[in-house]
């Protein structure tokens, strides 16, 4: 079915078997909606807002997309992806975006038949990421029934003033709303996102905001920090010293590291687990396939911008729906990135994906010629109180966390 990908997308570093997954072989399930109601102001993905008339042939085209790698799985496998000969085994599956609530209940069921049929599917986590005004009790129910068990929504602050300066669509009150409704059609597991240092945002709105969260009680919690870069509108107008998109309300680095602190302190008193940089949740509630991420673990992704790995392998798809679409239908491969990853990437992944983690990392686990080269770097760390080592275990001092970036490049430089 497909052509072989194009040697110029397809970058040699290595060996196939020098760096691979050796012992895990169930695979995430990822697929990618790009649409959007409007786009965030501080919003730096691939994602935008498209006609409507354009979501149900995309949705077609990640069926096509699952059927189609299906059939290749079966046939012998595709080389990279380094998966096991025929029927490949699934146990999480994330939908993400953008914003997937905004498909039709019957195109996102499509889009769960699909994943069955292509996949050993043994889900026991399967999310799709929502936005407040999104959800009506209709469409709770509908994603139950499609075999959804987890809603990752994004909250991004409880007060309006912020959310409106934001671009974000949805009040406070459509988010009590939502909550309401996902648990009456019987979500048990919710994650909220927050964001720390959006405009207007005082530590008074903050303290504010994680309490009408913490009243709540989803499962998981998600904080991150607003980010300042050219690859969004008021990233773009904070550097360029500009005014709009309320750049000059955005709070400084001292006070979003502030309002992280204080998130930590609040949710540690709430009994969440903090288990990586930005996460929380409730005993036993970690978020499966994001700890994927983290572990390296390995994952399939479908639809335009969606990425891939296989422990020795990268792909990504086409950003773009409608060149994505236009390949899926011409029986081609969407992607428009391939890599193997070398063994000094691996090394570095290792560090930075483990050290996100609160558990830390096993130096044991590295090659001896790698720990020898840390070993200087981390006394060094462990000396200004930025990491601690309990034996081989090293990770993140707790109280250090704002400033982690710091680690990555010293262990990476």
């Amino acid at each position: 079915m497909f052509p072989p990908i194009p040697e110029h997308g397809h970058t040699e570093i290595l060996g196939a078997d020098d760096v691979r997954l050796e012992t895990v072989r169930q695979y995430g399930l990822y697929i990618q909606v790009p649409f959007c109601q409007s786009k965030c102001t501080y919003c730096n993905f691939h994602t935008g807002v498209f006609p409507e008339g354009l979501r149900s042939p995309y949705a077609g085209a990640v069926c096509r997309e699952l059927e189609d790698h299906a059939r290749l799985y079966a046939d012998g496998g595709i080389p990279w992806s380094e998966a096991p000969e025929g029927r490949v085994c699934v146990d999480t599956l994330y939908v993400g975006g953008g914003t997937p609530s905004l498909l039709p209940p019957e195109e996102l069921s499509r889009l769960m038949a699909a994943a069955r049929s292509a996949f050993e599917s043994r889900w026991s986590e399967a999310t799709l990421e929502a936005d407040p005004e999104t959800v009506t009790a209709d469409c709770a129910a509908a994603w139950i029934n499609a075999g959804f068990n987890r809603i990752s929504m994004g909250v991004q602050s409880f007060e309006d003033r912020e959310l409106s300066a934001a671009g974000r669509v949805h009040r406070r009150e459509d988010i009590y709303a939502a909550e309401k409704r996902l648990r009456a059609a019987g979500f048990a597991n919710l994650s909220f996102d927050l964001i720390a240092g959006l405009p207007h945002q005082t530590e008074t709105s903050w303290r504010d905001t994680v309490s009408r969260l913490l009243d709540l009680r989803p499962e998981n919690v998600s904080i991150y920090m607003l980010e300042v870069d050219e690859g969004s509108r008021l990233g773009r107008e904070i550097l360029a010293g500009g005014s709009r998109y309320s750049a000059k309300a955005v709070p400084n680095e001292d006070a979003m590291a502030r309002f992280y602190e204080l998130a930590c302190e609040s949710l540690q008193a709430a009994g969440y687990d903090h288990y990586e940089i930005s996460n929380w949740a409730l005993p036993d509630l970690r978020s499966r396939h994001n700890l994927k991420y983290w572990r390296r673990e390995p994952y399939l992704g479908f639809g335009a911008g969606a990425h891939s790995f296989s422990g020795g392998y990268r792909w990504a798809n086409a950003h773009d729906p409608n060149a994505y679409i236009a390949a899926i239908e011409k029986g081609t491969l969407p992607f428009e990135q391939l890599e193997k990853v070398s063994r000094a990437q691996a090394n570095e992944e290792v560090l930075f994906l483990g050290l996100r983690q609160l558990d830390g990392i096993d130096l044991a686990e590295m090659e001896a010629s790698r720990r020898s080269e840390l070993a200087g770097r981390i006394e060094a760390l462990c000396e200004q109180g930025l990491v601690e080592l309990d034996g081989s275990r090293l990770r993140l001092a707790k109280d250090k966390l704002t400033v982690s970036n710091e680690v990555f490049v010293s262990l990476m430089d």
